[in-house]
């Protein structure tokens, strides 16, 4: 399976933000609409308040030669939650998806916490504007931690497959301190569920479906299913869940794993040929990737150093 790499396509510091953000465009999701394709992204404002970050939702249309950029959005198209609630301090990432005349966006919401830095859930917005805009379908998620997911559930990515929703998602395994003095460092792997309205889920309660490379404190993210020839192949990030944000070599890297049944998941990395680069934007990593088809070819988003502060990149499946 390899992949060419077709450089940098949208760079946040490049373009004029909606709510003074400035910075990152981070989880880039597709959704390819007939005439042109429509990139949601995760950016960022500073909190006057205390001086932390905010994350927004904003998109930009891009022309399906995925190079010429047609407008960035003037606004940012999911308000944040209210006080207290799963979304109150950002929306990261948010996952799209046509159903009917609708869209649906599963939400991934961020709330800050005491004793560990955030918690967070998954919620539903729905858009009958191609997206434009999108309303709550209430002020909490549609799924949260449970009994064996104790917390940090997020990173939604949601298919129908055979008339049946099929979600998959990260959940956290707990919080851990990894050396003296340090603040706690989190731990998730990658679920599934399904559901029959994309409303109300059944989770595989706590199966991990992918396995680790690096050993038990390994962190998965953002899982994105595409079919190709007949299989599925999923694709996500992963990491060590320590010392990760300035060490190159334990920082993310992309993963993959395929499956005919939807339920057994062989992990195959080293078919994946698109890794980090000699120097530039995604030197020292690439996370986030989101993997979809736009007029018979297949591509990857995915973002490069520093989490996606300036911003992402494509690649294109070469057959």
């Amino acid at each position: 399976m390899k992949w060419k790499k077709l450089g940098k396509i949208f760079d946040p510091t490049q373009h004029k933000l909606p709510n003074d953000c400035h910075l990152f465009a981070q989880g880039p999701q597709a959704l390819v609409l007939r005439d042109f394709v429509r990139i949601y992204f995760s950016t960022r404002a500073v909190d006057k308040a205390n001086g932390k970050y905010i994350s927004h939702i904003a998109f930009v249309d891009m022309r399906k030669n995925l190079h010429d950029v047609l407008r960035v959005s003037e606004k940012t198209v999911v308000p944040l939650g209210e006080l207290g609630c799963f979304d109150e301090h950002g929306i990261f990432p948010m996952n799209v998806m046509q159903h009917g005349d609708a869209v649906y966006g599963y939400t991934c919401g961020w709330n800050r916490r005491v004793s560990v830095s955030v918690d967070t859930a998954i919620g539903l917005v729905i858009s009958h504007d191609n997206g434009l805009t999108f309303q709550r379908t209430g002020d909490g998620p549609v799924m949260a931690a449970s009994p064996h997911e104790p917390c940090l559930v997020g990173d939604g990515f949601v298919k129908v497959i055979g008339g049946q929703f099929h979600m998959w998602y990260i959940f956290g395994t707990g919080w851990k301190r990894f050396a003296q003095d340090t603040p706690p460092d989190r731990t998730y792997k990658i679920g599934h569920a399904v559901s029959a309205d994309g409303i109300n889920w059944i989770k595989e309660e706590a199966r991990q479906i992918i396995p680790d490379r690096l050993g038990v404190d390994e962190s998965q993210a953002l899982p994105t299913v595409v079919e190709i020839d007949g299989s599925y192949h999923l694709f996500f990030c992963y990491r060590y869940s320590s010392d990760f944000r300035t060490n190159k070599n334990r920082g993310y890297r992309i993963g993959h794993a395929w499956s005919d049944d939807l339920v057994k998941w062989t992990r195959d990395d080293d078919t994946f040929l698109l890794d980090v680069t000699a120097g530039g934007w995604d030197s020292d990593m690439v996370c986030y990737p989101h993997v979809f088809k736009c007029d018979g070819d297949v591509y990857m988003l995915y973002n490069g150093n520093e989490f996606g502060r300036y911003g992402f990149g494509l690649a294109v499946l070469e057959r």
